[in-house]
């Protein structure tokens, strides 16, 4: 079994637009108003990466800085974001693939870009506060709690991982 790691193309735009709105995926990435894959995959503030394993893809993590990013989505009322922070967000898009440790090479991807390549200081990731196994995956790589927080519609739990 091989396992990659690429950068997402033009190409790959219906494969994540099907994943994003996959049975499995669409509860657990919150309520926002959806992702334009033409301009994410082509912004320089972020890196989307697709998963293959033995060549077929299976899953995608965007990896982007958050005090970069023009929403400024991770500021909060009182405070902006370090420029030294990155955020990320992944999903497996092809069901079968949970939990056979894809995501956690796509996480250890995204963390060693984030700290190696771009020398974020922090990572920090929102997964939705009711998503239990999401929480769980982060807190076995090392990410700690923030707390909660309210991102729109969607009630979050922010992690972060810090460098060494």
């Amino acid at each position: 079994m091989t396992i990659a790691m690429r950068r997402a193309t033009n190409g790959d735009i219906d494969l994540l637009r099907c994943w994003e709105h996959a049975d499995h995926v669409a509860p657990v990435i919150g309520t926002g108003p959806g992702w334009e894959w033409e301009t994410e995959i082509n912004v320089d503030w972020q890196e989307v990466w697709v998963c293959d394993v033995d060549d077929s893809p299976i899953g995608v993590v965007i990896l982007l800085d958050a005090a970069g990013e023009p929403c400024h989505y991770w500021d909060t009322e009182t405070e902006r974001v370090s420029p030294t922070t990155f955020a990320i967000d992944i999903w497996i898009g092809v069901q079968d693939a949970i939990g056979r440790g894809y995501g956690t090479a796509m996480m250890q991807h995204a963390i060693a870009r984030a700290f190696d390549v771009h020398g974020a200081q922090r990572i920090v990731i929102d997964p939705l506060i009711t998503n239990e196994r999401a929480i769980s995956f982060y807190r076995s790589l090392g990410f700690v709690e923030v707390g909660p927080r309210r991102f729109g519609n969607d009630d979050c739990l922010v992690l972060e991982l810090w460098a060494d």
